[in-house]
C-alpha cells in the first residue's frame, strides 16, 4: 500500500506515480458509481511555455511549484461503448506525453476463480460476478507514457481512504496495454 497524505502523493514518488495518485484523488472527490474517465498527461513545463493561457486556467502559476506531469481530463467516453473498442479509436497529438484512465469494476479474490461456471458469455460472467458474495468494488487508475513507463493505483470501495491505495506498475496489465496502444500508429 502506498502512503498518501491528504496533501498529495509522497514527494519521493516518481512523476508518473504522482500523476496516477493525483488522478485517483480527483476521482475519489467525485465519489463512486462514476463513468470511466480518460486523461491526457502533458509535460507541465512545456504546457506553461506553449500554452500559458491554458496553464493559467489549470492553476499552473508560471513560477509556482508543480508536478512534472499535468493530467487533463478529456471529454466523457461514449455511453455504452465497450472500453476496448473506444480506446482503439483514440490517437494523441505529439504534445501529449502519456494518458491515464480511471474505471470502476467488480473484482473477485483469486480463491473464487475456480468456482466460475463454464460456458458463460461476457454478460453472463458479469452477472455472476455481480452476484458473488466475495465481490469487491474497485476503482482502477492506470497511466502509461509514450516511452513505455506504466503505473496503476487501485482503491477498494470498502477501504475508501487515501492511505489505502495500492500502487504498482503491473497491477492492471491489460488496461495498460490498451492505453499504450493509443500511442501506436
Amino acid at each position: 500500500m502506498s502512503n498518501v497524505s491528504p496533501s498529495g502523493p509522497p514527494m519521493a514518488a516518481g512523476p508518473l506515480t504522482r500523476a496516477v495518485l493525483e488522478i485517483d484523488e480527483y476521482a475519489s472527490g467525485l465519489g463512486w458509481d462514476q463513468p470511466a474517465r480518460l486523461f491526457a498527461l502533458v509535460d507541465t513545463a512545456r504546457l506553461r511555455a506553449d500554452e500559458p493561457e491554458l496553464a493559467a486556467r489549470l492553476g499552473l502559476d508560471p513560477g509556482g511549484a508543480a508536478a512534472p506531469l499535468t493530467p487533463i481530463v478529456q471529454d466523457e467516453l461514449p455511453a455504452g461503448a465497450p472500453l476496448d473498442e473506444f480506446l482503439a479509436t483514440v490517437a494523441w497529438p505529439d504534445a501529449v506525453t502519456g494518458c491515464a484512465l480511471t474505471v470502476e469494476r467488480l473484482m473477485l479474490p483469486p480463491s473464487a476463480e475456480g468456482s466460475v461456471p463454464d460456458g458463460l458469455d461476457e454478460a453472463g460472467l458479469a452477472k455472476w460476478v455481480a452476484a458473488h458474495p466475495d465481490r469487491q468494488e474497485v476503482r482502477m487508475t492506470v497511466a502509461v507514457l509514450r516511452g513505455g513507463a506504466r503505473e496503476s493505483a487501485i482503491r477498494l470501495r470498502e477501504k475508501d481512504s487515501p492511505t489505502e491505495v495500492l500502487t504498482g506498475s503491473d497491477l492492471v496489465p491489460g488496461l495498460a496495454e490498451a492505453l499504450a496502444a493509443t500511442f501506436e500508429g
